[in-house]
């Protein structure tokens, strides 16, 4: 079995072998993900040496002490925290072996097709359709907030295989390459400016059934997985204390004493208190997830998530009084990555207001939290038996 010293030795041995100073990026991270070091909990010959998860961290102590560097997980995250564990989970060994190590190193960027214009909040509704012609899908639809799409290599595909039978029933999962005829991506600018989200439409995509992730039909349940690690990663992410949007704020505060008051004092401190609960009950979550897959207290922190940046984003453009409305750059442009602490309160502000539609609406989690968690009655729902051809829309 697999314990820390083991651990620190084989990072060592990493560190001599390829040091971190004269060896390429790119080379050291796939020598990484070789030696089991990427992800220490997932399997042998696919990043990791099957150990706990919670020896991730003695692995990431030593490789930050030498000042190798990392897979710049913000800018794949999507792969990390939602494409990865569906498909350790549910991908034939060819899939696994072809598919995570290009994307754990970022080598290829990840993307999600799941939402679409009818059909967000009501996943299970949509309308892409993909139809079997031999061993190739033939895939017709459009997609709509996609964030990386306009850099990503593979994206996760959910689309309508039967419409004869109750909607969710008649989904199926699929890896699609995004560089295929047929796939056109249009950038959304967003309030920001900027144009971090897509749409995605869908032509006549020709997608081999080796492609496919789960049985046919079964795209529910596997989108499940997906939407569980998603709210997790979004939600129960690392931070140090003062991590994330607090922390701008706090430094604010100690730096300019002419711009405090009391009420304002009030507020931060409920803040600053209610940002340190939910960081360490997102380290307990993560510490759950060592016993298996994700639950739906995943969605309770994602709400956490989203309420807190909104009003801390809203403290601190107060705080800061007319410098709060001032605002960077409004030029388009089409970014990697979501960069909430690198940019002023303004961007802060206007981002912080998707918190609460991406990654599941605030609505939507409610009722999770509601049903799953606290074992509340679930919402009648008239159409659960009703084959989606037969749905109004």
């Amino acid at each position: 079995m697999t314990d820390a010293e083991e651990l620190r030795r084989r990072t060592r041995e990493l560190l001599a072998q390829h040091p971190p100073a004269s060896t390429d990026r790119l080379d050291f991270l796939r020598a990484r993900f070789d030696a089991g070091l990427a992800w220490v909990h997932y399997p042998e010959g696919l990043g990791g040496l099957g150990a706990p998860r919670t020896l991730q961290g003695v692995v990431d102590a030593e490789l930050a002490a030498a000042g190798a560097p990392d897979n710049d997980p913000r800018r794949i995250g999507i792969g990390l925290g939602m494409a990865a564990p569906t498909i350790l989970k549910y991908g034939t060994e060819e899939q696994k072996r072809r598919y995570l190590r290009p994307l754990w190193t970022g080598e290829e960027v990840w993307c999600q097709l799941f939402s679409e214009p009818g059909a967000g909040s009501d996943l299970a509704a949509l309308g892409t359709r993909a139809v079997r012609e031999g061993d190739r899908w033939v895939v017709n639809g459009q997609k709509v907030w996609t964030s990386s799409a306009h850099v990503a290599r593979w994206a996760i595909l959910i689309a309508r295989t039967d419409p004869d039978v109750p909607k969710h029933q008649g989904i199926t999962y699929f890896v699609c390459d995004m560089t295929d005829p047929g796939v056109e991506v249009r950038p959304l600018r967003q309030t920001t400016g900027e144009a971090e989200f897509n749409e995605v439409f869908l032509t006549d995509v020709r997608i081999p059934d080796d492609r496919r992730l789960g049985e046919i039909g079964d795209g529910w349940r596997v989108a499940q997985t997906t939407l569980m690690n998603e709210r997790v990663s979004i939600g129960g992410m690392a931070l140090p204390r003062e991590g994330g949007m607090i922390g701008p704020v706090a430094k604010t505060w100690r730096e300019r004493p002419e711009l405090r008051t009391h009420d304002l004092h009030q507020r931060l401190l409920k803040l600053w208190v209610e940002a340190e609960v939910a960081r360490f009950t997102g380290e307990r979550l993560r510490q759950q997830l060592v016993a298996g897959q994700p639950g739906p207290e995943g969605s309770g922190m994602k709400l956490a998530f989203a309420r807190l940046n909104q009003e801390i984003s809203g403290l601190e453009v107060e705080l800061r009084g007319e410098e709060g409305l001032l605002y960077d750059d409004w030029t388009m442009r089409r970014p990697e990555l979501v960069d909430f602490t690198g940019r002023d309160a303004g961007y802060r502000y206007l981002r912080s207001k998707g918190n609460s539609i991406e990654g599941g609406t605030s609505e939507v989690l409610l009722n999770i939290v509601a049903e799953r968690v606290l074992g509340l009655p679930a919402e009648p729902r008239t159409d659960k038996d009703v084959a989606w051809k037969d749905l109004a829309r």
